[in-house]
């Protein structure tokens, strides 16, 4: 989807859903926008974020790593400001439905778990990934060839343990344990449970979600056509 974060979602930028859900956090000291496109800098910064430096263009493909470009945001910090965050809050605009008072209880529980590198969100699958199947040579194949069990993949969905999907909810670093080399989330990853949430990989889940919202309304979408108008949404 070309422009995904600037395209109108209940009449308002994908993106301005994830600055508003973080300026609504109490938990959150700042909001700041990483992005190499001055159309998504001046639409989050209409909405309440800072952008305070502009993303490398090569750190903004669809091939980047997002260490590269929490790295770089860190590093400006600390070269502009001679410090940087104890936690870094990552919000994906493409997980645009959120709770704020959810996003708080993530940064509360990271900040009491000492044993923690990182948290990530996720939620329950409704199917294991046991229960997924492959297509080799033009056949259904199974994704666990080492399972002994005949047909495994048949099996009811109680028989597997639950499975979860990281799901862009909230994504919380410590910037300790990045800095000391160990990668971005570590081997201690806490598990932040969240109820299910779409994330906006095309068209489907956008006008999914576009539906969702004028048909039961949400909390975010109240607080942007109550403070920001929908002409003045699309800039």
């Amino acid at each position: 989807m070309p422009k995904k974060n600037t395209k109108l979602l209940g009449g308002y930028p994908l993106i301005a859903y994830s600055v508003v859900a973080a300026r609504l956090c109490s938990e959150m000291e700042r909001v700041v926008v990483s992005t190499d496109s001055a159309e998504i800098a001046d639409i989050s910064k209409h909405y309440g974020a800072e952008v305070p430096f502009m993303r490398p263009p090569e750190l903004a493909q669809d091939t980047s790593l997002d260490i590269d470009f929490i790295r770089h945001a860190l590093d400006w910090f600390q070269d502009h400001e001679g410090s940087e965050p104890e936690l870094l809050v990552q919000l994906r605009p493409t997980t645009p439905l959120r709770d704020p008072a959810v996003i708080d209880s993530a940064i509360q529980a990271i900040r009491t778990n000492d044993e923690a590198t990182s948290l990530r969100s996720v939620h329950q699958l409704s199917e294991p990934p046991q229960k997924m199947m492959g297509i080799q040579d033009g056949f259904l194949v199974g994704l666990f060839p080492g399972d002994p069990r005949p047909e495994y993949y048949n099996l009811p969905r109680q028989t597997f343990p639950p499975a979860y999907h990281p799901n862009g909810y909230v994504d919380i670093v410590r910037t300790s344990f990045l800095r000391s080399g160990g990668g971005l989330y570590g081997p201690r990853v806490f598990a932040f449970v969240t109820p299910v949430a779409v994330e906006v990989d095309g068209p489907e889940e956008f006008e999914y979600l576009d539906y969702l919202i004028g048909k039961k309304g949400h909390p975010i979408n109240k607080y942007l056509r109550e403070n920001f108008s929908a002409h003045g949404a699309s800039l």
